[in-house]
């Protein structure tokens, strides 16, 4: 199982403008800086969040905002718009099991139901923690 790291670069750019983007223009140059990531990168990652709602970016002159509270952005909901389908390609079958074996013709079958259950397990976890939990566990260890 692989997590993209777009993902945590995704939080990294929602705990910063959470913290900063009140008092400063949050700019993607700004968060290419605090993320060691390629601007073109960030603009991706904000280009998806602002297409979810997450966030709002302003017209001309920059400067993300968060758009909506921090308890309704959840981690699952940060993932889902950074990569729509990675629940479905989480886990990977083998493509070309032998239809000619017993075991082959029914592998697929056989993984879904454990496969489906992982997936689903970490929808439900991914749903628990949101960006107001990340911001609370941030003050803690500053």
């Amino acid at each position: 199982m692989h997590l993209s790291t777009k993902y945590s670069i995704a939080v990294h750019c929602l705990v910063f403008i959470s913290e900063y983007g009140e008092k400063t223009k949050v700019t993607s140059e700004l968060l290419a800086l605090s993320t060691g990531c390629n601007p073109v990168t960030i603009r991706n990652i904000i280009s998806s969040l602002k297409k979810d709602g997450i966030l709002s970016v302003k017209f001309g002159t920059g400067g993300a905002t968060i758009n909506c509270p921090l308890n309704e952005i959840t981690l699952y909901r940060i993932y889902s718009a950074i990569e729509p389908d990675f629940l479905s390609r989480l886990i990977g079958f083998h493509p070309a099991p032998s239809p000619f074996c017993p075991v082959g013709r029914n592998i697929h079958n056989l993984l879904d139901t454990s496969y489906g259950q992982i997936r689903d397990d970490l929808r439900r976890s991914l749903q628990s923690v949101t960006m107001e939990k990340i911001i609370a566990q941030y003050h803690t260890i500053q």
